[in-house]
């Protein structure tokens, strides 16, 4: 199965997309800062998913996982 075919990396990008217009009003002052900043985590989680799938080996694909899970729910 193709990453692109997962649940978790479907919702996350759901989740990107929310991120940035939820971010669209915050104050021009965080433009660079908090706005940033959050956008860049969430985009983070299926670029994870992408970049583990594309491992080799089914123990580097689980570190990904792994590590990404402790990311989505901090």
């Amino acid at each position: 199965m193709e990453y692109k075919e997962l649940d978790v990396w479907l919702n996350s990008r759901k989740l990107v997309k929310m991120i940035y217009e939820d971010t669209k009003i915050f104050p021009e002052s965080e433009k660079y800062g908090l706005t940033n900043q959050i956008r860049r985590c969430a985009v983070s989680i299926p670029s994870n998913i992408a970049e583990g799938c594309g491992k080799q080996h089914r123990k580097d694909q689980s570190s990904f996982f792994i590590f990404q899970e402790g990311q989505f729910m901090n």
